[in-house]
């Protein structure tokens, strides 16, 4: 009973992050699985079962706060499903820990451009509201469902940060797509296990855990998100890019620490350059959320 409370604390926990920041709750989830002995493909397939109704409620969400761009959930979602569906029918004769160290270095830099940018600058507006085309769309979401299902998470840290970086969509917009779209991804993965797995390692009670704690987060998630100031936004999933990602090439704990440093002065920089343009403005706060088109 105990460990069915802490995994639904859990799915409570991992979808509150990744409902508002984009990312974390693949990752987060597969490894406490991880911790209590399951082998890699049940953890991941336990977790993609889960995330089904996860993202079918986090995305509903979504949608109804006007956190989404509907044709690029089309457009990354689609392809992501399939490279979810591949990387779970292969996951059990493939390693990725060769392409972690790489991976995380990329994710990395990533990260710690979006933090900076969104940090330094607020939201950019040069490009804001330009389409992004499928030929960008594709490749990433195909890239990312291959990584969220044979790692166990990937579709969040992958294509948040890449669609952040290109400044074409406001960050809860961003956030939104990829949290809705991941439905379609946890979808062909868990088909994609059942297929190649059937039932073995997968607990359906575990699963319900998950399930549960998710369902209660996916709308405060949702509300949340669409209050956050954009650059105040920006500056923390930079942040969870970063201190996420260097700690698979930082053995150091202290420097590991410093980032955890960095990142809070980050956030409180945006807090004040946010706060002092709504003063400059006067009573009324400076709406960076214009609407994009699609």
């Amino acid at each position: 009973m105990r460990t069915l409370i802490l995994l639904a604390l859990a799915g409570l926990g991992a979808q509150l992050v990744d409902g508002s920041l984009g990312m974390a709750y693949g990752v987060t989830s597969t490894t406490l699985l991880l911790a209590l002995g399951t082998n890699p493909a049940a953890a991941s397939a336990t977790v993609h079962l889960a995330e089904i109704g996860t993202t079918l409620m986090s995305g509903a969400a979504h949608w109804r706060f006007g956190n989404v761009d509907r044709k690029v959930v089309t457009r990354i979602g689609v392809p992501g499903a399939v490279g979810a569906f591949l990387g779970a029918t292969v996951l059990s004769r493939l390693s990725t820990e060769l392409a972690k160290p790489v991976m995380s270095l990329i994710l990395l830099g990533l990260g710690v451009y979006v933090m900076a940018r969104f940090t330094f600058r607020g939201l950019p507006k040069d490009r804001l509201g330009k389409p992004l085309r499928r030929r960008f769309l594709a490749p990433l979401g195909l890239l990312a469902g291959f990584l969220d299902a044979t790692g166990g998470g990937g579709w969040g840290p992958v294509g948040t940060p890449a669609l952040l970086a290109g400044g074409r969509m406001e960050p809860r917009k961003v956030i939104g797509s990829i949290d809705t779209s991941e439905f379609l991804v946890a979808v062909a993965a868990s088909l994609g296990f059942l297929f190649s797995l059937g039932s073995r390692g997968i607990d359906v009670v575990w699963v319900a855990a998950f399930l549960l704690g998710g369902l209660v987060a996916a709308p405060i998630a949702a509300w949340l998100v669409r209050l956050l100031p954009p650059r105040v936004l920006g500056s923390a999933v930079g942040g969870v890019i970063v201190v996420t990602n260097a700690r698979t090439l930082l053995p150091n704990d202290v420097l590991y620490v410093a980032l955890y440093g960095l990142w809070a002065a980050a956030l409180a920089y945006s807090v004040r350059a946010h706060l002092k343009e709504r003063k400059a403005a006067g009573t009324e706060p400076v709406d960076e959320r214009q609407p994009v088109g699609t």
